[in-house]
């Protein structure tokens, strides 16, 4: 009677029909002596880890109860134990047979399904879980969607948004869904009868606008935006759309209202908040009445460790050869980062093609004593000082710096250029002779 107290603690159990509950079936009644001691001994084996042993003992208990789905049940957690994974996934399925009423069964045979990867089975069985318990429908999508089952996914994620409301996991697997057009139909339907249940709901008039966005459905994506904006007069999505909006029309002071409210925002993305400052860079293009505008829109970014805004603007007038206004952003970005060397080196190419010869050769030349071994600031300085007629300046900087050119043969070309027009403001023609014929060998070594 000892044993029968000590498997009752060892399992929980305090009366036999708890075995009518659905709870994990490690609790059987005991027949017998015999069946007592070997499913206690099974059990006792299987806790050490012991899993031969452990199927041995309740090889004794089939024998005497051969009906019993408990002991079914133990074989194939014990089978699965041993990644024995066929052996396991019959002896769940055995117990089933016996008891289809038992939950711990059915997880049993999932339990394997999953670790096979045979998701295509795992359906089958979640979708009896359900029966027990409704939240294995959140298996069922991750199980939609990794046997490409897409509509079933999208159905599915919609009823259970709809129902107990939205998640990450599931969101994220309808983003994936929804990168193939073809499932983006039912969707826009979905979100519409979303947006008329729910009106006061922001986040479906923002997947309804992108979704109309990337069919480029321009005009359905601004109809959603313009409603969102009456329903919910504060929400900061409905700018997006407007902004593009108030572009194609030309209208400049709406749309940048309208930049303003989403570069202000930290609900918008900045991926969207770039994609609008392009935008409107290009917008603002000819029109230097919203250079103000512009500057002010780059300040949103001044803490924007991704991307440095104020460069990359200067490097689009820079390819577009607008040299004043790409020194001017080149100069706001190195107000913060002065050590970014690729963006002094555009800058002097700027001064440089402005004409801006003197200070050129300053900000050249003050920068060499914070960067002594970059040569190019040398090549830049000299060119300066040449273009301003300080020859001997020149001379003397382009000498210092040509020690530091290594593997650059462009450069060397070019300081040799500069050497020998510094040579020949100076009166000394042989050193002129010699520093052009040397740039001029070098140039069809080039070639």
């Amino acid at each position: 009677m000892k044993k029968i107290v000590l498997l009752l603690l060892f399992l929980g159990i305090s009366s036999p029909n708890i075995l009518l509950a659905q709870t994990e079936p490690d609790a059987i009644a005991l027949a017998n002596d015999d069946f007592q001691n070997a499913f206690y001994e099974s059990l006792l084996q299987k806790g050490i880890e012991n899993y031969d042993k452990a199927i041995d003992a309740l090889e004794k208990c089939k024998k005497l109860q051969p009906n019993n789905a408990t002991v079914y049940f133990e074989f194939g957690k014990n089978y699965l134990a041993q990644k024995n994974y066929k052996d396991a996934y019959d002896s769940f399925e055995k117990a089933t047979k016996i008891d289809p009423k038992n939950k711990w069964f059915w997880v049993g045979m999932y339990d394997v399904c999953y670790e096979t990867k045979d998701y295509t089975q795992a359906i089958v069985i979640v979708n009896k879980l359900v029966e027990f318990k409704k939240e294995y429908k959140e298996d069922l999508v991750s199980l939609y969607y990794n046997t490409q089952q897409f509509d079933k996914a999208l159905a599915l994620i919609n009823e259970l948004n709809d129902r107990v409301g939205k998640s990450d996991l599931r969101e994220n697997y309808k983003m994936q869904i929804l990168k193939q057009a073809r499932y983006q139909g039912s969707e826009k339907d979905n979100l519409l009868d979303q947006i008329k249940k729910y009106p006061k709901e922001e986040s479906n008039y923002i997947a309804l606008i992108f979704l109309y966005s990337e069919s480029n459905e321009e005009e359905k994506a601004l109809e959603v935006a313009k409603k969102l904006e009456i329903e919910i007069p504060t929400s900061d999505w409905a700018q997006v759309s407007l902004f593009k909006f108030h572009l194609n029309n030309n209208d400049g002071l709406n749309a940048v209202k309208s930049m303003n409210t989403v570069l202000a925002s930290a609900k918008i993305d900045n991926k969207i908040k770039h994609r609008i400052l392009n935008e409107f860079l290009i917008f603002v293009k000819d029109k230097p009445q919203f250079e103000v505008d512009l500057e002010k829109a780059i300040s949103y970014f001044d803490n924007d460790k991704e991307v440095k805004v104020a460069k990359e603007i200067g490097k689009f007038y820079h390819n577009k050869k607008e040299w004043a206004n790409a020194i001017k952003y080149y100069e706001l970005h190195l107000k913060s980062n002065a050590e970014d060397m690729e963006t002094q080196l555009l800058l002097m190419e700027a001064y440089t093609e402005n004409q801006q010869f003197d200070v050129l050769a300053s900000k050249a030349t003050n920068l060499i004593d914070l960067f002594p071994s970059q040569p190019q600031l040398y090549y830049f300085a000299g060119l300066g000082y040449n273009q301003m007629k300080n020859y001997k300046k020149a001379k003397d900087i382009l000498e210092m710096g040509l020690d530091y050119v290594v593997d650059d043969r462009a450069l060397e070309i070019n300081f040799n250029i500069q050497l020998g027009e510094a040579s020949a403001g100076l009166g000394d023609e042989k050193k002129k002779e010699s520093y052009f014929s040397k740039a001029e060998k070098l140039i069809k070594q080039k070639q």
